[in-house]
This record gives C-alpha cells, structure tokens and sequence, in this order.
C-alpha cells in the first residue's frame, strides 16, 4: 500500500513537506486508504502461523509451496496460493501476512491479518493431538491486540474505519469432526453426543463466535460451511473399497452446513444487517469432486501428494509420492484442495448464484461497498 506525504499534507511548500519528512523519519505511516482483510479459522486458510509454534500440524517441508512464486514451503496447505490469498488477488490487495509473522508491522499492519491455525475448530478440544495450535477464542484475542497495534500506529477512529469496512473470511468447522467427533472409535464427543445432537451443539458454539467477532467490529464476514468431508482422500483410505464417499461424513456435513446457514440469517437478522454471509463450500466443492473432467480435473479421488491408497495415508512428505500436474488434482494432499481447485471456490465466491452465496455474492458485496463510500 504506497503512501504518499502529498496525500496527507496538500501543501506546495516543498520546504515544508521537506522539513516534515526530516522530523517524521521512517514512523511516518499512512492512514488506511484500502479495504483491509483479516482471516480466522484452520489449515485450509492458515497461510504461516503454526510455523512459529511447536506442533505437528505444519506444513513447512517440500513439496508444499512447488507452485507458489517461491517455490518454496510457505507454512499453507497447498501446492500454491490458498483461498485467502486469491481473495486478495481479486479485491486488489497484497496477501495478508500471518500474525505471528515478523514481518506484520507499520504499513503491513494496514493491509490486515491471518489469524488462522491448521488443526482448530469451534470446539476448544478439537485438534488436542496437535497440542500447540492457535485456538479461535485465542484468534480474536489476537485481533483485539492487533487492533491496538493499529491505533497506535493511524489512532483510534482510522483504525475503527479500517475494521469496520474490512472483509473477513472465517473458515471452521470440518476439523471439529474429523479431528474430534470421527477421529478415533468411540471418542468422548461421539460418548457425548449423537451425531444429530452433535452439530446443533456445534452450530451454538460457532454462533458466539460470529457474535464476538461482530463484537470486535467485524462487518462484512464470508462464513465457509464445510466441504464434503467423506470424500477426501484421507477418508477414502480409512472407508472405501471403490471409491465411493464415507457415508457417515457426508451425513456430518450435510447436518452441519444447512444449520449453519440458518443460524447466520437468525444472527444477521437478531443485529439487524447482513453482516455474515454463508459461503456453500460444500456444494462448491462437490460440483468437481462428483464430475472433475467438467472442470478439467484427471481425478478428485486420488490426491496429489501422498502415499498408501488414494494417496490419502499420513502426510504429504519429501519422500510422498508427487504428481507432474498439479493442475489435474482436485486434492493436492490428503486433506487439502489444490491451488486450481481453491481457484475454482473463489471464482463462487465471487460471482456465485444463491446455491453457493446467501444471500449475495462477494462481487455484490463489494459493490454494495463502494457504492455506500
């Protein structure tokens, strides 16, 4: 985000602008003057921070990053660019650094932040295997500090306006089953709750959630349901003999994701404005993986980089197997959707009718937006 001083001071005194540089020095920063983007949630958004905790849920070994600018692993779940980052791309701003990163300071502040961890959930005792993960309550924590951060730097009204007229993307859910409620025989969730009392358990946790980060001044928030569960390649490994989709899985998502829309239009309705909008990740997921060839795909059943059947066993390693073409993989690991895939939920995001977006798009979003400015 380039600053100008003649954007603040319009003033033709070259003497003047001159002596103001000299006393400002390099703490000079510019007002926020573009829209902000701040990301929570878990791996398919984290784009670095689990790389600065002790935890095994990382990715910061190769092949991870093969096709980003780098080539090099940059703590995403991806061969490349992940969804946040394309986001940016399409609203015309750099991608947001993590909030662990060194690197998130002055101006950098002011393009916005991911919080996200791989591993999270709704749930605090999701993803305990990974011990060291960046919980969501612990997320918002770390956006009330970064708020701070950033009054200190353009004081208390800019920054309120540079929150306020930010986009959001909120990613959870998919881990509080597969690495918690599904994630071994008889786990103390599963002893807890049946399935059909799980998720509404579920959908009112992820409701305080919304309704605290609304709290800390959030306005516009893209809240993703979660994808089809049984049908990625980890699960296909564990469940299926010809290919076919972990039934009981698919059953978790298509419980969870529908209440998850009415809970998003109960809260946008209880604070009166369309705050949150519901981002049918699921649908737009199994659009390709039911029919891949329609969108270019070789296969949505076999991941890219993995081992055992469908390559969906353990981690993607230097020593997994690799695919020559990303491109033709829907899954890039076992878990994970590839920079191509991610592509494709993006341009729903954008542009996608109701079946994706409730009840608008991104680009209606934006519109809207500017229009209001």
């Amino acid at each position: 985000m380039a600053c100008l001083l003649e954007d603040i001071i319009p003033c033709s005194s070259e003497w003047y602008i001159l002596i103001l540089i000299l006393t400002l020095g390099n703490n000079f920063i510019c007002p926020a003057n573009g829209r902000a983007f701040f990301v929570f949630g878990d791996s398919l958004v984290d784009n670095g921070n689990n790389n600065y905790l002790i935890t095994t849920a990382r990715a910061d070994e190769p092949p991870y990053g093969i096709d980003y600018p780098t080539h090099q692993p940059t703590g995403r779940f991806s061969n490349g660019l992940n969804i946040p980052d394309i986001i940016s791309e399409h609203i015309g701003s750099e991608a947001t650094l993590p909030y662990l990163s060194p690197e998130l300071r002055g101006q950098n502040l002011l393009v916005g932040a991911n919080f996200a961890s791989a591993g999270v959930g709704i749930l605090n005792d999701t993803g305990i295997q990974f011990v060291n993960i960046i919980r969501i309550q612990n997320q918002l924590d770390n956006f009330k500090e970064y708020q701070q951060r950033v009054s200190a730097l353009i004081g208390y009204e800019e920054k309120e306006k540079l929150v306020k007229q930010a986009l959001v993307l909120i990613t959870l859910g998919g881990n509080d089953f597969v690495n918690n409620y599904y994630l071994v025989p008889n786990s103390a969730r599963s002893q807890q709750f049946t399935l059909q009392e799980y998720v509404p358990f579920l959908i009112t946790e992820y409701k305080k959630v919304l309704e605290r980060l609304y709290s800390l001044g959030a306005r516009r928030v893209l809240v993703t349901g979660t994808g089809p569960l049984g049908c990625v390649p980890a699960e296909l490994a564990i469940h299926s003999t010809r290919g076919e989709c972990a039934e009981e899985l698919q059953l978790a998502a298509s419980l969870f994701n529908p209440q998850l829309v009415q809970m998003i239009d109960q809260l946008n309705t209880q604070i009166g404005h369309t705050a949150f909008i519901a981002a049918n990740t699921n649908q737009m997921n199994m659009d390709f993986v039911s029919n891949p060839r329609a969108f270019g795909f070789t296969t949505s059943k076999i991941a890219c980089c993995g081992q055992g059947p469908y390559n969906g066993v353990g981690l993607c390693t230097p020593l997994s197997n690799l695919c020559p073409n990303r491109d033709e993989y829907v899954f890039w690991d076992p878990f994970h959707p590839s920079e191509r895939a991610n592509r494709l939920i993006v341009e729903q995001i954008l542009t996608g009718t109701n079946t994706y977006m409730h009840p608008m798009n991104l680009s209606t979003i934006m519109a809207l937006d500017s229009s209001r400015a």
